[in-house]
């Protein structure tokens, strides 16, 4: 793809070439042109990397390796043919071209790149070409280089480019190396006669074809917080495919000659260069830093490129996020380039052969003409674009309507439509973002459109929607370091807004009943579109977004379009967007305190509903793992919990009768049962069992128990396992004691086992009936139901004493190192006011192999008892809630204990070795 430019090569290759021609023939020949090979290569990358770090110019560096290559291969070459297999009088089937080819063809290399060679004959092989060509291959493995290779005649390689896409695109790319260039040349001259003239329509297909089956395997947006440079979506192979394609139907052999022949414009051109030499620069510093092929830029990588690349941190981003941000900025150039070129290609070999759309399998009814009702816009081919670029110029307005009027009518938007957008992107100024018409179309087509992901996607990628909502600009390709967020902001926004309008639509009634249930009783869809499309527009400023995204919706909202109580909706669903979900995961909703404070917030069951809906887009929007059916039975009950409080159907009942009421409903599946039996079996159970474990649950624990007693069993344990809620709970009942909880949550992180909840209690006669709350791992509930059953058996074993808990915590694996590329500052916050009852300590740290069960030993040796606990992982980072009292059943008061608690729990968290 680009041309080897003159400069100073890393090799000097007529002095390597005389080096290797000093040796002498012997049988540890092999061996002394490997060391020989083995210095000058290091050597050579050695200095690469030097003037990288010094000029980062990465498409030079890339160059530059391959330049070096081609002087090794070359060198052997020559001391093969001429020393040890030289042909006196060479037959004619006694040449050999080699040839560079994939990657290496298009001439750039990384340094831990497979080196992709054909070894080009005149007719089939011979003795003496076999010979050369196994002496270059052994010389080239013997110095630990990953060589591809194929040994193939001119007819060969165009019989077989005729039929396999893979072949067709190596021999596009060959470039020639050294040996019989006449050869090459021969090759060059009937592929483009034989192959490139008949089959352009086919191979522009199946190129289009590769790169959207590489993109579902990379990952599908290009926004994924972990790219993969070379494959993913935005990435190097982006840009080759937009080059095999032009390189196919023009001739070219390089970018340059693409400009020449009128394919790239000369912006265009400055673009496509600007970002290969970036993502080369990235790309080869990845391998330098692996030291060995490396393409996903994983999370402990990124931080050693950021400041191998020179990026500082900023304003409130990392420079970590700086250099991510700037990396996703060029991804999206990457996709404007290969959308829009593609799809100029295409429409221009439709003018051409009109089949050609068929062939891409896009365009089975093609339309073209006027639109009504909108003069300055037509149908091209099943495209939406513009009469003429006069009507962006003249009413702005216009490059909205576009995006709103494609949404609208369910059309693509044609290339040279969206080219004249960017030319004219500088023209939606304030005047624009102020214009009542600009706004309300915008509106429609996030409120009413059917497809708003796509639509706003469109608009996102060609640059409008950051200058159409400045603010929204600022989060554009911007990522949040951390293991949790699965997408860049920008894009998170964006999906959260398509996975509202799934919910809308009932497409995920299975997963989400409950918002499916209530959406169409909300008083305002608009509210709830557009607190889905701002809640995180706030990212990355010093001040929290909640807040700093709050003032960001009282003064856009009016511009929008919307009334004062919508835009008070809209900026009150922001600061609180987060509320829901931490209240579900990270308190007790057992104690009535909780749901209390979290309805004082809400205050109407309209923001109620609102924000449930909001929470459940949210975190589904997050990434493919962030959602699983325990959040959302979590959510559910706050809701439940919550609404009777907000509309006024909760009655305030003495606790003694909602203990007396909760008994009567457990003894009605006891109807055999004597007066004498209810009364002991109800006194075996303190008032807080009866008032927060529903009936289903104390029939189970009481049957776990009888059976326990029948079979003098003083360990007894019992699992469940629910799909829908992917949760498998783990019921233990044995005797209590203080370090009951930490051998628990010890034995289920030597097994693997995460765990979500606890809920804790301890009978009238000293016995524990704990139930742990573990992630689902398999899909399948047979196996989850083994695996459960696996887990209940070590943790019996440990309370049996019969394994030692640390021996099972040391031979456990340590999670991937990816964890070490970050920092999670600990802190441990004491609260005397979310509960009646319980002081409840906040315990906020890196996430490691048994964490939980270090913080439950840690909370045993302060002599707390604790009543339930609740965990939440982000990522890397895990926040741990404890419900607490100090062993006479009190709450813990004093300020000395209080700083006692934090010292120990502190000490825990300094532990972060991951």
């Amino acid at each position: 793809m680009t041309s080897i430019k003159k400069s100073v090569p890393l090799i000097d290759g007529p002095a390597l070439r005389a080096r290797l021609a000093e040796l002498q023939p012997g049988k540890d020949l092999r061996p002394r042109i490997v060391a020989i090979l083995k210095e000058t290569l290091a050597t050579a990358r050695a200095e690469a990397e030097r003037q990288l770090m010094e000029d980062g110019r990465g498409t030079l560096c890339a160059m530059h390796l391959a330049q070096a290559q081609d002087e090794i291969i070359h060198a052997l070459h020559d001391f093969a043919v001429r020393k040890l297999y030289r042909a006196s009088t060479p037959s004619g089937a006694e040449k050999l071209a080699i040839v560079a080819v994939g990657g290496y063809g298009r001439g750039t290399l990384a340094p831990g790149s497979d080196i992709d060679l054909l070894f080009l004959l005149p007719y089939k092989q011979t003795g003496w070409s076999e010979s050369v060509i196994e002496f270059i291959l052994y010389a080239l493995w013997d110095t630990r280089l990953k060589v591809g290779h194929a040994t193939r005649s001119v007819d060969d390689c165009i019989r077989l480019a005729q039929s396999d896409s893979t072949i067709l695109t190596s021999i596009l790319e060959a470039r020639y190396i050294c040996g019989e260039e006449s050869l090459f040349d021969t090759l060059n001259q009937r592929f483009r006669k034989e192959i490139a003239a008949k089959g352009a329509k086919a191979f522009v297909a199946s190129k289009l074809t590769e790169r959207d089956e590489r993109h579902f395997k990379a990952g599908e947006s290009r926004y994924l917080v972990e790219p993969d440079v070379k494959n993913g979506k935005g990435g190097l192979r982006d840009l080759h495919t937009l080059f095999w394609i032009a390189k196919f139907l023009s001739g070219a052999n390089s970018t340059k000659e693409l400009a020449e022949k009128g394919v790239f414009t000369r912006e265009e051109l400055a673009l496509f260069e600007k970002s290969e030499d970036f993502l080369w620069a990235v790309r080869c510093h990845l391998h330098f830093v692996a030291k060995r092929a490396e393409d996903r830029l994983s999370f402990d990588r990124q931080p050693d490129l950021a400041e191998r690349l020179g990026y500082k941190a900023h304003g409130g981003l990392k420079h970590v996020e700086r250099f991510m941000k700037h990396y996703f900025l060029v991804a999206k150039d990457v996709g404007d380039l290969t959308r829009i070129f593609s799809a100029s290609l295409e429409a221009r070999q439709m003018k051409a052969t009109p089949v050609f759309g068929r062939v891409l399998g896009r365009f089975s009814a093609r339309r073209s003409g006027a639109i009504a009702g909108a003069p300055d816009f037509r149908i091209e081919a099943n495209r939406l674009t513009v009469v003429d670029e006069e009507v962006l110029i003249s009413a702005p307005v216009n490059m909205i309507r576009l995006f709103a009027l494609a949404a609208e009518k369910d059309l693509e938007i044609h290339p040279d439509a969206l080219k004249a957008v960017r030319r004219n992107l500088a023209r939606i100024n304030k005047e624009v973002c102020a214009d009542p018409e600009a706004n309300a179309l915008f509106l429609k087509l996030l409120t009413e459109s059917r497809d708003p992901e796509t639509a706003l996607r469109r608009m996102n990628e060609a640059g409008v929607l950051g200058r159409f909502i400045p603010e929204f600009g600022k989060i554009v390709a911007m990522m949040q370091f951390n293991m949790y967020h699965h997408y860049t902001v920008d894009e998170h926004l964006i999906r959260s807004v398509g996975i509202l309008a799934a919910i809308e639509r009932g497409r995920f009634s299975n997963d989400h009943p409950l918002s499916t249930e209530i959406f169409p009783t909300v008083s305002s869809r608009r509210v709830l579109y557009v607190a889905v499309l701002l809640h995180d527009i706030a990212k990355g400023r010093k001040e929290s977004h909640s807040i700093a995204g709050e003032r960001v919706a009282k003064t856009l909202c009016p511009r929008l379009g919307l009334t004062a109580p919508e835009t008070e909706t809209v900026a009150w669903l922001i600061r609180y967007h987060l509320l829901m979900s931490e209240t579900a995961q990270m308190r007790d909703l057992n104690d009535f305190k909780t749901i209390l404070d979290f309805a004082n917030v809400v205050q109407s069951p309209e923001r109620l509903k609102l924000l449930l809906i909001l929470t459940v887009a949210d975190i589904r929007a997050v990434g493919p793992s962030a959602w699983n059916g325990w959040k959302g039975q979590l959510l559910r009950t706050l809701y439940f919990e919550t609404e009777p409080v907000l509309s006024g159907g909760h009655t305030s009942i003495s606790r003694k009768e909602r203990v007396a009421e909760a008994q009567a409903k457990f003894f009605a599946h006891y109807p055999d049962w004597t007066p004498e039996q209810k009364t002991a079996y109800a006194a075996r159970h303190y008032d807080n069992y009866w008032l927060n474990v529903d009936t289903d649950k104390q029939v189970a624990h009481e049957r776990l128990m009888a059976r326990a007693k029948a079979e003098g069993e003083p360990v007894a344990t019992e699992v469940r396992t629910d799909e829908f809620t992917a949760i498998t709970e783990l019921t233990i009942h044995a005797p209590d004691h203080p370090r009951f909880l930490a051998l628990i949550t010890g034995a289920c992180a030597a097994a693997n086992a995460n765990i979500a909840g606890a809920q804790i209690f301890t009978t009238a006669d000293s016995l524990a009936l704990d139930t742990i709350l573990i992630q689902r791992q398999f899909a399948n509930s047979e196996d989850e139901g083994r695996r459960a059953e696996r887990v209940a058996t070590l943790v019996r074993q440990v309370l049996k004493g019969e394994v030692r808990i640390k021996d099972l915590i040391a031979k456990v694996q340590h999670p991937e190192t990816r964890l070490q590329a970050f920092k999670v500052a600990p802190r441990v916050i004491i609260d005397n006011d979310s509960s009646n009852r319980f002081t409840v300590i906040e315990v906020n740290g890196l996430d490691r192999v048994g964490f939980l069960y270090d913080l439950t030993e840690a909370l045993y040796r302060l002599n707390l008892n604790i009543g339930s606990a609740h965990i939440t992982t982000y990522g890397e980072r895990v926040i741990d809630v404890f419900y607490v009292t100090d062993l006479t059943g009190a709450k813990i008061v004093s300020a000395t204990r209080h700083a006692q608690i934090e010292r120990q729990l502190l000490a825990v968290l300094a532990d972060q070795k991951g």
